[in-house]
């Protein structure tokens, strides 16, 4: 009996033959690797700063990433760093809301963050997002447990830090007023919210446009009073 030839005939499909990728499967594939390139340098230095006890970053490895960007760990930058992480608790960083933050800001090292701010304050500083991050900083600043107010001298700081290059006068004068009042030792975020609005609605210093009849907080109707006292 003749024996069945091994060759194949020309044309027929070969098994072994590899698989073929369309030029979008390619940079599908190529995408990939290099975002997995990119997370992976994020989590390292991520690293570089945790505190390995706890597993995240903390107030010691904040103020060390911020010597490395020579930038003052008090720069309100370091707080828009944190909104953008959606850090929830004061002076420490978890790995998720590193990756988060980093990712946003395409920064892998810290010269890539450091060049990374300017284009992060003024995201900050557009009205779509500059009332989310100022209520975002009164409670990034709640440090205890069922806490809901701040005390008068760390709101004052925190005025001045968040809302004095938007508002200079106000904030000053609302600050001197803060200090020298006696009937409020807390700030809550009603308060702290109303005080945004005030400035972002009412005419100043004449106070023309301001109505203490509408539901301003208290504190607000106190503070008119008293400007109005200095001005006669």
């Amino acid at each position: 009996m003749m024996r069945r030839s091994a060759s194949k005939k020309a044309g027929q499909p070969n098994s072994t033959n590899s698989i073929n990728f369309s030029p979008s499967d390619l940079f599908r594939t190529a995408s990939s690797r290099a975002s997995s390139k990119e997370m992976e340098r994020i989590d390292n230095l991520f690293h570089s700063y945790a505190n390995r006890s706890l597993g995240m970053i903390d107030p010691e490895g904040i103020e060390t990433l911020c010597s490395d960007m020579e930038v003052d760990h008090t720069d309100v930058r370091i707080l828009m760093l944190a909104w953008k992480m959606k850090a929830e608790k004061q002076g420490y960083f978890t790995l998720e809301e590193w990756r988060r933050g980093m990712k946003a800001l395409r920064a892998d090292t810290v010269s890539k963050l450091r060049k990374a701010l300017p284009e992060l304050e003024k995201e900050v500083k557009r009205p779509a997002n500059f009332e989310d991050f100022y209520s975002y900083s009164f409670c990034y600043c709640l440090t205890e447990e069922k806490q809901k107010s701040i005390d008068i001298e760390s709101i004052c700081q925190l005025l001045d830090l968040v809302l004095g290059s938007h508002f200079r006068a106000q904030v000053d004068y609302f600050i001197e007023y803060l200090k020298i009042q006696s009937d409020y030792k807390v700030i809550n975020m009603d308060q702290w919210m109303g005080f945004f609005r005030f400035c972002n609605e009412i005419s100043f210093p004449d106070f023309s446009s301001y109505n203490p009849d509408l539901a301003w907080p208290l504190i607000l109707d106190n503070f008119v009073e008293w400007m109005q006292s200095k001005q006669t």
